[in-house]
């Protein structure tokens, strides 16, 4: 059951991952790179974003 909720989770984080990739400032091919990374390495895609991906339009204020 424990691993149910982590996977909850994690497809969570992707999903806003992913979101904020796609609504930010990069170029095309970046986005599409950074959307593949996150949906093949789930958990270190997403640590990977956090540190050196893209930031969403609200961050470059």
């Amino acid at each position: 059951m424990e691993y149910g909720i982590f996977g909850i989770i994690i497809l969570v984080l992707d999903i806003y991952a992913i979101y904020q990739t796609l609504t930010s400032a990069a170029s095309t091919l970046a986005k599409v790179i950074w959307t593949l990374v996150i949906l093949i390495l789930p958990v270190l895609g997403f640590i990977a974003w956090l540190i050196a991906g893209p930031r969403g339009a609200s961050a470059r204020v």
